[in-house]
């Protein structure tokens, strides 16, 4: 097993870890834990570019455990009241859309290479960020002015954004494959 493989079942185990001590009102554990898991995600990229560490296995592993980590976090904070219950489903459907879209490809006989993209990247960026806000503003017991309803708006754009361009991506390939099929 790699170096990044097990720094991201490492991460993978913090989820619970990071639930429990939300449910358990263990806000600075939580927030500790979280920020954890996310440089935990930079140092297995770092090293799986840097040191020729990459494998296929980490290429599934790395975005499930980053989609579980934020889903987990985003459903439990939703249910605290701390994120708005749209924001919170639509970011949970964005993530089952992509999942439920890549198995029927599959299913179908035309596998889709799911690539990250742009905006894609920018929403688990802002989704991190506001996540962080959150929690230290509950560990702390403060608030950082206007920056978690920002947060909030920007995530709610960029979830809907980048389930449209997700959406747009799936349906040329399978398009284009359907016209491959009949030539």
């Amino acid at each position: 097993m790699t170096i990044p493989n097990f720094i991201t079942i490492m991460r993978f185990l913090l989820v619970p870890a990071i639930i429990y001590a939300l449910i358990n009102d263990n806000r600075e554990w939580a927030l500790i834990c979280f920020v954890v898991a996310g440089v935990s995600d930079g140092i297995d990229g770092f090293i799986a570019r840097h040191f020729n560490q990459r494998s296929e296995l980490g290429a599934y592993l790395d975005p499930m455990a980053d989609k579980l980590l934020l889903v987990s976090v985003f459903v439990v904070l939703g249910y605290m009241g701390e994120l708005p219950l749209w924001l919170v489903v639509a970011a949970v459907s964005r993530d089952a859309l992509i999942v439920a879209a890549v198995l029927l490809s599959t299913i179908m006989g035309q596998p889709v290479a799911m690539k990250p993209l742009f905006v894609s990247k920018a929403n688990t960026a802002v989704q991190i960020v506001l996540a962080i806000v959150v929690l230290a503003e509950l560990a702390f017991e403060m608030v950082f002015g206007p920056s978690r309803a920002l947060l909030v708006a920007a995530s709610g754009l960029l979830t809907v954004a980048s389930a449209a361009a997700y959406l747009v991506q799936w349906l040329r390939h399978m398009a284009d494959d359907d016209q491959n099929a009949r030539s």
